[in-house]
């Protein structure tokens, strides 16, 4: 009996890479998707742009603006998909009122990182984050090359 191995897929749709250049990432959080239909099948298709995206904190509550998700055109002609709509953050009570302290303090914002899927549902990795100052972002740079060049030496041994 030979087993056929499963092709492994990222769960990953899409990533803010653009938040991790332009912010310290203090602490993240899981939160749930309050997505529509046709939302969900682009999401499949992989078709979203978080570049822009970031989270409102409103009445107790968290949205996720800016995030681009594209209409598929085998969409049904009865809706208007409306690609840059705000969508609802699914989060418990205790992490909101952590987002909502945190952001309260200078400096510190709410932003998305990731959408990928868990267990058939659509999941957004949000970050409370603290901007980087324009030497910062060229500490982190030199680092990265830095390491990049370790990564060379130890494999010319």
């Amino acid at each position: 009996m030979s087993k056929q191995k499963k092709s492994v897929s990222s769960n990953t749709i899409g990533q803010n890479k653009k938040a991790r250049h332009e912010y310290f990432i203090e602490d993240t959080f899981e939160a749930g998707i309050a997505l529509e239909g046709w939302e969900v099948k682009s999401l499949r298709a992989g078709k979203v742009n978080l570049t822009e995206s970031y989270v409102l904190l409103r009445n107790s509550e968290a949205f996720l603006l800016g995030c681009h998700i594209s209409p598929l055109n085998t969409a049904s002609t009865h809706i208007h998909p409306d690609p840059t709509r705000t969508r609802k953050l699914l989060l418990h009570k205790q992490e909101l009122s952590k987002i909502f302290s945190a952001t309260s303090k200078k400096g510190y914002t709410c932003v998305a990182l990731k959408l990928y899927w868990k267990r058939g549902l659509a999941k957004c990795e949000i970050a409370l984050a603290k901007g980087k100052q324009k030497q910062d972002k060229r500490a982190t740079e030199k680092e990265k090359d830095w390491n990049r060049e370790k990564q060379r030496l130890i494999r010319a041994r």
